[in-house]
């Protein structure tokens, strides 16, 4: 099979494990740099390119594993890749949904999925209620497509909520607001689905002096097995968002588990140290059970 990794670098720890499983498992496998492709519409059926190179009809599969800066390109191009028949191991759909913390919190809401409560606004002149609708200070305030924990802040009184919000706000920057849950204690679950499977998972302690529990930030990881509750909701939040490859984070909390975001391209490092589990080698035969062969 042909499989090409839409990625802006083999250095990427995650591109170079899926690429050494692919090829492991016999595939043809290119790295196809998303940020230099360009696609020409009209005159004819549309035609995908790299640099100067057509490779509209060169893949029977992609992974897309599409960063923050260039959401929309990159699901631009993952979508027409789809329309010229491409099996992709996330939507477009999904990408920019998953991408978006607020979208995808509308939908778990919508699909009865258990979320912090939360607020979004861009109205500075009501802050103080806002911040009421939460019960009250702390609070955490997120960029909306902040990731690896960035643009994540505990505001711990009014006071110091107010001015944070107030200075987005006025920098036009989106964001969101949720409750602070002290039970979670500064851990947080991480759940790798990969089809309709959950495939691994791990708990993410935060450092004494950080309350975000992310690798990335130096989080403390442990394999775990997660609750049937806490499947069902990685499951079906996956499915909800349209990905076949997802990093699902929740929080334990006094009323169960909690779902915090989805991940459309979730990192392999911390999660295959952490549990031993070959996720690259899970990914790679997802593809190999869902594409067919275009080309022979």
């Amino acid at each position: 099979m042909d499989i090409a990794i839409l990625s802006v670098s083999l250095n990427v720890h995650s591109t170079k494990r899926i690429v050494e499983e692919a090829q492991r498992a016999g595939h043809y496998v290119e790295l196809i740099d998303h940020t230099k492709c360009s696609v020409k519409l009209g005159g004819g059926s549309p035609r995908i390119y790299m640099g100067e190179d057509d490779v509209t009809d060169e893949f029977d599969a992609i992974i897309p594993r599409i960063g923050a800066k260039v959401t929309r390109h990159g699901a631009a191009i993952v979508k027409q890749f789809e329309m010229n028949g491409v099996f992709s191991t996330a939507r477009s759909l999904g990408i920019t949904r998953a991408r978006n913390k607020v979208r995808t919190l509308q939908i778990m809401a919508r699909k009865g999925i258990p979320i912090p409560e939360t607020v979004f606004s861009i109205n500075p002149d009501n802050i103080e209620e806002q911040i009421k609708l939460l019960g009250g200070p702390p609070v955490i305030i997120k960029l909306q497509e902040g990731t690896h924990g960035l643009g994540v802040i505990l505001a711990e009184s009014k006071k110091s909520a107010k001015s944070i919000i107030d200075t987005f706000y006025k920098m036009d920057t989106s964001i969101l607001i949720q409750k602070y849950i002290e039970e979670a204690n500064g851990e947080d679950i991480r759940i790798i689905v990969v089809g309709n499977r959950v495939v691994a998972s791990m708990k993410r302690k935060s450092e004494l002096d950080d309350f975000r529990s992310n690798v990335h930030r130096g989080a403390e990881a442990e394999a775990i097995k997660p609750t049937a509750k806490e499947q069902y909701i990685a499951l079906n939040a996956t499915k909800y968002l349209g990905l076949g490859v997802a990093g699902v984070d929740l929080i334990r909390s006094k009323k169960g588990p909690l779902l915090i975001e989805v991940n459309a391209s979730p990192g392999l490092k911390g999660i295959e140290g952490a549990t031993g589990i070959n996720v690259a080698e899970h990914i790679v035969k997802f593809v190999e059970r869902n594409a067919f062969k275009r080309r022979k």
